[in-house]
């Protein structure tokens, strides 16, 4: 068979291709042994369903797939698993029972009936545990979500993201519990959209467009009905599609006009949408969306932007940076499987000089160097040119 794409996560399956003629064994063994959950064919390519797959080859013994791994343990957490089989499983069980308990709320809303702040609230308390001790796992399973779920594990997932860059900026835990239940909440509105409309598989005509802008008016007023939940709830579901330019909606607020919370979560629910399978368009890939995230000018709070790379880890290659070492270097491609960053520093910051270039690592441990910040090339007296060309010569070898 040809494949023309995988569904799920990009970090899921397990070849540098996107797109193949499928020939090999041992590539059919990789792909049935992956967290891949499907796959698009292109049958003028290659072969249709109704031909016989080629067999596997003979194994020694039989492993079966993480996801088979992790369904055993959902039903029986005696069922063995070690490390980060473990994390996802746990990860995968908060998600599934933050997913019932949403559902329920917001399939209420749709009905007219007031927001159940104790659902919301316990959801919010067991996606910030989550967070807490392993946001890694929570994030990646997040990011596994079908076009079917999507309405419910965007806001799962926009949730656990504010929590995530609430604790990045260092927030007290009342604010950081109360940007979860923003995050939660944020897209309420979109339960009094038509569901033709709110899943339509194609662009939207203008009358349609100016229905969905109505959403986060609508989301307000029916938190607002609620009376107990926190204002931060309800400014972010009126303002997260506002724009640090003043282009965004309902009310064309500019910079700081736009509160703390609405810029993050106006990051937060854009970074997850672009990354997540929708009814219209195939999800990009984390470091494609924080690429051209960082491209729209105008758009995004562009200090908040960078706490919100360090939450996911992902740094769009070109990015020059300040290193916890005291260098300053050049984000380079570290490949499209690989988990950590690379920088490739050359410039010391002591010595107010440039260096032998040399590739680090990036991590959130001590064993491994650490992105502060984003750098300045004038403020060092570093021509652009310079660090593109160093780039360049990195990846040539």
């Amino acid at each position: 068979m040809y494949l023309h794409g995988f569904e799920g996560s990009w970090l899921n399956h397990p070849f540098w291709r996107r797109r193949f003629l499928l020939e090999k064994p041992a590539d059919l063994t990789a792909l049935l042994d992956s967290d891949v959950i499907g796959v698009l064919i292109d049958t003028t390519k290659g072969l249709d369903l109704d031909i016989a797959p080629p067999a596997e080859p003979p194994r020694a013994e039989y492993r079966p797939p993480v996801r088979e791994k992790l369904r055993r343990y959902a039903a029986s957490p005696t069922t063995p698993l070690h490390g980060e089989d473990i994390a996802r499983a746990e990860a995968v069980r908060t998600v599934n029972g933050a997913k019932h308990a949403i559902r329920g709320v917001l399939d209420g809303a749709r009905l007219g009936k007031a927001v159940e702040t104790k659902a919301v609230l316990a959801v919010v308390d067991n996606v910030s545990a989550a967070v807490e001790k392993n946001r890694a796992a929570l994030l990646k399973v997040l990011r596994l979500k079908t076009k079917d779920e999507y309405t419910y594990l965007h806001s799962v997932a926009v949730c656990a993201l504010m929590v995530a860059l609430a604790r990045q900026l260092d927030l007290d835990a009342q604010t950081t519990a109360d940007l979860g239940t923003a995050g939660l909440l944020h897209d309420i509105g979109k339960m009094a959209v038509p569901l033709d409309v709110l899943n339509k598989p194609a662009k939207l005509t203008d009358e349609e467009f100016a229905l969905m802008q109505t959403h986060p008016e609508k989301g307000h007023r029916l938190l607002e009905r609620s009376g107990d939940l926190p204002p931060m709830a309800l400014d972010v579901c009126r303002h997260h599609h506002e724009k640090i330019d003043g282009t965004g909606y309902p009310h064309r607020l500019r910079g700081t006009e736009i509160s703390l919370a609405a810029r993050m979560g106006a990051i937060c629910d854009v970074y997850d949408a672009l990354t997540s399978n929708r009814a219209y368009k195939a999800a990009w890939s984390p470091v494609e969306a924080v690429t051209r995230m960082r491209e729209w000018d105008g758009q995004f709070d562009h200090e908040l932007l960078f706490a919100f790379m360090k939450v996911v880890g992902i740094f769009p290659p070109g990015t020059f940076v300040r290193l916890r070492t005291n260098r300053l270097g050049v984000v380079v491609d570290n490949g499209p499987r690989s988990p950590r960053p690379k920088v490739l520093a050359f410039y010391s910051t002591i010595d107010r000089r440039m260096i032998d270039p040399v590739a680090v690592s990036i991590g959130d441990d001590l064993a491994h160097d650490a992105i502060l910040g984003e750098a300045d090339p004038a403020e060092w007296a570093i021509d652009a040119t310079v660090i593109h060309e160093i780039a360049s010569r990195h990846a040539r070898g």
